[in-house]
């Protein structure tokens, strides 16, 4: 019975993790250095893919050697790596499901969790480029009337740039 719960608590250990590191990487690395595959995630898609779609395979990577490793030897990384790629899948049919609608869903995006996340992640994609974007993170999203007043601060505070006396 120990085991079990400490292999639940690892799962979402690892589940709440992702949603902090997607953050971190989101706001720092793919509107950072890597914007370079993050970009084609701002512009419309042409194909069914786009460049950003090989941070799923960098993403999985982690999950992938937890998994393996936890079944060959190593028992507390299984739930770690199933807690990494159960985050993988829902951020999976959230964020192209129901917000990008790349393919369908079998979600309701009525509720009034799912529609928050989705205006926050469309008030993230209001900026086309790598600099003035809000709202990185995926499954948790600030109140929208925050992120819009947030969105209204950063562009006021572009236009007044190299104004004089800004």
């Amino acid at each position: 019975m120990l085991t079990l719960a400490l292999d639940l608590l690892l799962f979402v250990g690892a589940f709440l993790f992702m949603e902090g590191f997607a953050w971190f990487t989101h706001k720092y690395v793919m509107h950072g250095f890597m914007w370079v595959w993050h970009k084609s995630h701002h512009e419309p898609r042409e194909g069914i893919f786009e460049l950003n779609d090989l941070f799923a395979v960098v993403f999985a990577a982690p999950a992938i050697v937890g998994i393996y490793l936890g079944v060959h030897g190593i028992p507390w990384l299984l739930p770690v790596g199933l807690g990494i790629t159960a985050y993988g899948a829902v951020y999976f049919m959230f964020h192209d499901g129901l917000v990008h609608r790349r393919y369908k869903v079998p979600m309701n995006a009525k509720s009034k969790f799912w529609k928050r996340l989705i205006q926050a992640h469309r008030i993230h994609h209001a900026v086309g480029t790598k600099d003035g974007c809000v709202s990185f993170g995926f499954l948790i999203a600030p109140p929208v009337r925050d992120l819009k007043a947030q969105l209204e601060n950063v562009q006021l505070r572009s236009s007044t740039r190299g104004q004089p006396g800004a």
